[in-house]
């Protein structure tokens, strides 16, 4: 089998440019595939819901995504992009497909995170985490799926997490986007099926990257504890059957796998890379 089975598809990664979208992108690229990459920017993002933690990232972090994916002989696209706003959405799917004629991978992995009890939790802190985990991912299926359906080839995946299936106090909204998000990759699935389109979410568990240990800071502020970030994670890897994270590219590997054309029977499910934990 070839190492550049992607060459001559197009995917379109959201939430790119840190963490597991950052790995996705590359992953995606190693395979031959040309690659749009585009994040929430700090010089352009709207204000954050209080309470409300984000991986924001600066232009020159994302070109410097680009520069690497192009290093790797495909094509690059980058850009700012917030899956909150249709208008953010519909101009970068109209760009990327300017700059390569379609989209056939879809990665959903732009994230919004939050800590708060349901008992008066805030109603717009609830929307904001529901509208970036779950209905972004609605919006840029929704502008996708026609395309593939169309060309009879495409391939979608959904950044979910272990919290989509295993409840955690305090983590209500956060745990409820992710449960919806796979509620939607199954119909999704199902839509696509007969037309060669298959759907699927990873939930992984703990993983090392930027994004979760900014989420992990803020959680132990909210807490008062005295634990540095490097002190919880290394708790948090005795609990974990592999005593490790996951790192990004494990991530990336596996979403480039089930855009292999023998992965195509792999459709509706929700895939778990957790190191053995189920949180």
């Amino acid at each position: 089998m070839s190492d550049r089975y992607l060459e001559g598809r197009a995917a379109w990664v959201t939430g790119a440019a840190s963490g597991m979208g950052r790995g996705i992108a590359l992953a995606l690229a190693r395979a031959g595939a040309d690659v749009a990459v585009g994040s929430l920017l700090d010089e352009q993002r709207p204000p954050l819901v209080p309470g409300e933690t984000a991986d924001l990232l600066t232009a020159a972090e994302l070109q410097e995504l680009g520069n690497e994916i192009s290093a790797l002989g495909v094509r690059v696209h980058c850009g700012a992009l917030d899956v909150r706003s249709e208008q953010s959405i519909r101009g970068f799917f109209e760009a990327t497909v300017s700059a390569f004629g379609t989209v056939d991978i879809l990665v959903n992995a732009a994230y919004a995170g939050a800590k708060h009890a349901v008992i008066d939790h805030p109603d717009p802190l609830w929307h904001a985490l529901m509208d970036t985990n779950l209905t972004g991912a609605f919006r840029t299926i929704r502008l996708c799926l026609p395309g593939m359906i169309e060309r009879r080839w495409g391939r979608i995946v959904n950044i979910a997490s272990t919290a989509a299936s295993v409840g955690f106090a305090g983590s209500a909204a956060y745990c409820a986007s992710k449960a919806g998000l796979l509620g939607l990759t199954r119909c999704a699935a199902l839509e696509g099926a007969q037309y060669g389109v298959s759907c699927n979410a990873i939930s992984p568990g703990w993983v090392n990257s930027r994004q979760s240990r900014d989420a992990y800071r803020h959680q132990l502020a909210l807490d008062r504890s005295e634990l540095t970030v490097e002190q919880f994670l290394e708790k948090a890897k005795q609990s974990i059957p592999q005593k490790r994270l996951l790192e990004p590219l494990e991530i990336g590997a596996f979403v480039a796998f089930l855009c292999r054309e023998e992965a195509l029977g792999i459709t509706g499910e929700d895939l778990r890379i957790s190191a053995g934990s189920v949180w």
